[in-house]
């Protein structure tokens, strides 16, 4: 049989669905194999084995195990779940606990350093060494602070192979000690601010930035963000310097097609921009779930982490506004539990016009994006988003703070932008819950015209949201390196 010529990647990620999801990188990690496959790439993914994960597996094949795995015996298994190709790292030291991938009852595992500086020296070795079939990557991408140290081990064994670093939240950035280095086999000499150093402590994004042959992040806007002190967290100065070599680009993340497609999703009614006979049906149903009569006004859904980087407090001060105009809303989320008190009082205090559910529910996620009438994103930052394209992807339109990604994703529907057909949504450059409230306002009073919400819906759908475009461009980024 002769070898596949495909190029290929090797992605190490801490999460990524339907395995292990937290946030939107589960599901980056989790589309963009099938999307780069289209361009001629062939990727595999490693993750951590949580416990229970290997579990979901029928068939699995060690291809690579170290004695001494940072305090504990390592071995990666081959498998495939849901047509992707994983290595999956077990080492129960590590990963076989209570709690979520980086959680125990709110707080961080003490050991997080050492966990997912192990996943990354696993990622540079099977890099560099190979597995026990003779595969080796041609390219390897780190997401995000968990899988910050791969570049970083790449250099410092001296590897060719390139390497680059994606930026999903600059907001986290697994922050530890120096005293820590020898024990995450890190050089003591390369603590300085040039390299490892991040104000006196280690950052494991820090060193990605530092090391990787080149850096993204998951929308263009977010990337000039980057470069300034008020979203740059500290590592402003890194990512300028990246940005003025020509080693930094923004490309907007997209969705899984095939999961998010209101024609075949098998948990709502389906529907299409031809006929959203079927969206109707799904809000009548959404208003039943939650135990909500018919409202005058539209119907918003908020699926959201409650936090304060997300605009959570915004919402709270402009939803009574919004419902006691005519409208109604429904929150999926989890998260600051002042924020969940807060959402239950205005169930409480508006009963016909709210509900509330906390928790992750990922098929009533489905049910509200089909059902909704507006999707709400007041974000203070937010480097793409992916509940804003899920939103145009079923005809929910978005009314979203202008920052990020969602700047970069949602047309504001100015009477200009309504006039050539090119508004998607409401955006409020005033972040604020004034801006909101003037945005929901503006969202209700369109609704209320009929046949310019039904173009709004229609050049929602249009929207191109899927991986196609995005993967090009990681496509050729990863062949230019490779030249």
């Amino acid at each position: 049989m002769m070898a596949d010529p495909r190029p290929t990647v090797l992605s190490v990620a801490s999460e990524c669905v339907p395995l292990v999801k937290t946030g939107g990188l589960a599901d980056v990690v989790g589309a963009l194999p099938a999307a780069l496959a289209a361009e001629g790439w062939r990727s595999r993914v490693l993750l951590p084995a949580y416990r229970g994960l290997l579990d979901q597996f029928r068939t699995l094949t060690p291809v690579w195990e170290h004695g001494d795995l940072f305090g504990g015996r390592g071995v990666v298994f081959a498998g495939r779940h849901s047509g992707l190709d994983l290595l999956l790292l077990d080492a129960p030291h590590l990963f076989d606990r209570h709690g979520g991938p980086y959680h125990l009852d709110g707080d961080d595992h003490p050991d997080n350093h050492l966990r997912f500086a192990a996943l990354s020296w696993v990622g540079a070795r099977l890099a560099i060494d190979g597995t026990a079939e003779g595969w080796r990557p041609d390219v390897v991408h780190a997401h995000d602070w968990q899988a910050g140290l791969v570049p970083s081990y790449l250099r410092y064994a001296g590897s060719s192979v390139p390497s680059v670093m994606t930026i999903h939240n600059v907001a986290f950035q697994g922050i530890f000690g120096p005293d820590q280095l020898d024990a995450v086999r890190l050089p003591t000499w390369d603590f300085h601010p040039d390299a490892l150093e991040y104000h006196g402590l280690v950052s494991t994004l820090k060193a990605g930035l530092v090391h990787a042959h080149k850096v993204t992040t998951v929308s263009p806007t977010y990337a000039e963000e980057l470069t300034t002190p008020e979203f740059g967290f500290g590592l402003e100065g890194v990512i300028a310097a990246r940005t003025a070599h020509g080693d930094m680009v923004g490309i907007v993340n997209g969705i899984d097609g095939a999961r998010w497609n209101p024609a075949g999703d098998r948990h709502v009614a389906a529907y299409s921009p031809a006929d959203l006979t079927g969206k109707a049906h799904n809000r009548r149903a959404l208003l039943e779930e939650f135990g909500l009569p018919e409202p005058v006004g539209p119907l918003a859904v908020v699926v959201t982490r409650l936090s304060h980087q997300k605009g959570v407090d915004l919402l709270l001060e402009a939803l009574p506004g919004f419902v006691e105009a005519g409208g109604a809303a429904v929150v999926l989320g989890s998260g600051d539990a002042g924020y969940e008190y807060e959402l239950q009082q205005l169930t409480q205090r508006y009963p016909q016009s709210v509900g509330v559910r906390t928790g992750y529910d990922e098929p009533l996620s489905h049910r509200m994006f089909a059902g909704g009438d507006i999707v709400v994103v007041p974000s203070r930052f937010e480097p793409c988003g992916l509940t804003q394209l899920y939103g145009l992807r079923y005809g929910t339109v978005p009314v979203v703070a202008a920052t990020g990604g969602l700047r970069d994703t949602v047309v504001d529907a100015s009477p200009e932008n309504i006039r050539v057909g090119t508004a998607t949504g409401f955006a409020f450059t005033d972040i604020s819950a004034a801006g909101l409230a003037e945005s929901l306002a503006r969202a209700s009073a369109h609704f209320a015209d009929g046949p310019t919400w039904r173009r709004l819906q229609a050049q929602a759908m249009a929207t191109p949201v899927d991986w196609g475009p995005s993967a090009q461009r990681y496509a050729s980024l990863f062949a230019e390196l490779l030249e």
